[in-house]
């Protein structure tokens, strides 16, 4: 039997060919490690930044292995933010693949199976026309439940023209796919509150729809812990250190951890540490000044390498979200949650989800709604629990990342996968 030929198809992947992981870096190096032949196939441009695959002018496309897994780079243009430009560099990346990829069945011959990925539908679409012409089946995966992630934002509404059709289409894909995997284990409920399944009446069923939730390649993660580390006075320090790792926007609601470090300035050994950038961290830091927070500091962006070393050093990792601008009734698919679990610190979340990780693994608290004082009083309670009760928290973190190592996933995924083939 021939090695079977895996086509991932994700706009974005070019992101963890510069940063050597992520989800389908990882699906990669594992099912090439089971004796598949897997190809990535992503934009030549990663997205809010300057990075640019080069490629010539009369070509579509370029190859470049990275930890021997091929990746075609699809010619599409420069973007940053959320406007016009990304609109078009998505439909440049569609329009061109179908080129791309018959030139490449050309060279290398046809895949027995692709698996596309969102986040934006068009990538989907691409498959399984593409997946149709080779007579192959395609699975769909959804990390992002559009259109409605659109609709909550308010961006669009839903029973606007536009918003029907997108509508229309996820409908499509989703009964077109030969298997549909999402990343939170809640979001078949979507598909039942649309009465799509079959038992509502409509005509996809759910016995073709699976759970496979992001993670954390665990091997990586601890030697990155062990070998990247960072000269920094605040990680070291003996103080019950309070840590946020992630985008700094509206969504994330990082003003409610300002909020509590204010509450809590008189603790003088509790600190609070903030990694990452967006839109808001500039008026945040204003903020912190304006308080004379002196509890507070705003770190940076820090390279992807270093997050296992910070997370280690913790006392408490803060999964922080706004309650409002996200449905998350459906479970929560977010990396950080994972690589939180993996240092064995325990996690406070200041929204309740659905599907809750946290609460199935006993590894900290998840909050209602929180306001800053709530956030406040969990953290101060945290800090003030005994070390056998602290430590269970921890141990239990780290016990629950294993559910989720990229190694477990990759088993879940091959699963489907064949049984897709039907072989």
């Amino acid at each position: 039997m021939h090695k079977k030929k895996i086509w991932i198809m994700n706009h974005y992947a070019t992101n963890s060919f510069y940063n050597k992981g992520g989800r389908h870096y990882w699906f990669a190096k594992n099912l090439i490690n089971k004796g598949y032949e897997v190809v990535i196939f992503c934009a030549n441009t990663r997205h809010s930044t300057n990075d640019v695959i080069e490629i010539p002018r009369k070509k579509k496309y370029k190859v470049i292995s990275s930890g021997g897994i091929p990746h075609v780079f699809v010619k599409t243009i420069p973007t940053t933010g959320n406007g016009i430009d990304r609109i078009k560099n998505m439909v440049l990346f569609y329009l061109n693949i179908f080129k791309v990829t018959d030139d490449y069945v050309k060279l290398y011959g046809k895949p027995d199976i692709i698996l596309a990925s969102s986040v934006h539908p068009l990538t989907m679409v691409a498959g399984l026309k593409i997946a149709e012409k080779l007579n192959i089946p395609c699975v769909c995966e959804i990390r992002d439940l559009w259109p409605e992630a659109i609709f909550a934002f308010e961006k669009l509404k839903e029973r606007s023209l536009i918003g029907k059709a997108l509508i229309a289409g996820e409908h499509w894909i989703y009964k077109k796919a030969d298997a549909l995997i999402f990343t939170k284990e809640g979001d078949t409920d979507y598909i039942k509150e649309k009465k799509w399944d079959l038992d509502s009446g409509g005509d996809i069923d759910l016995e073709k729809c699976h759970y496979i939730n992001n993670g954390v390649d665990l091997d990586s993660f601890y030697k990155l812990m062990t070998e990247q580390t960072l000269e920094d006075e605040d990680l070291n320090s003996d103080k019950f250190k309070v840590v946020y790792a992630g985008s700094i926007r509206p969504v994330n609601d990082v003003d409610k951890i300002i909020e509590a470090a204010s509450l809590l300035k008189e603790n003088k050994d509790i600190q609070f540490l903030i990694y990452g950038d967006g839109n808001q961290k500039a008026s945040l830091e204003n903020k912190t000044i304006q308080k004379n927070l002196t509890n507070v500091k705003f770190k940076g962006n820090v390279e992807k390498k270093y997050i296992p070393y910070i997370l280690s050093r913790s006392s408490v990792n803060i999964l922080n979200y706004s309650q409002t601008q996200y449905n998350w009734s459906r479970g929560n698919s977010s990396n950080k949650l994972f690589e939180y679990m993996a240092s064995g610190k325990p996690v406070i979340s200041t929204v309740k989800m659905g599907y809750s990780i946290i609460e199935k693994y006993q590894c900290g608290y998840e909050l209602s709604d929180a306001s800053g004082k709530d956030l406040a009083k969990a953290i101060l309670e945290m800090k003030e629990i005994s070390c056998e009760s602290y430590n269970v928290l921890g141990q239990n973190a780290s016990d629950g990342a294993s559910d989720f190592d990229f190694k477990v996933l990759s088993e879940r995924l091959e699963k489907v996968l064949i049984n897709a083939l039907k072989f």
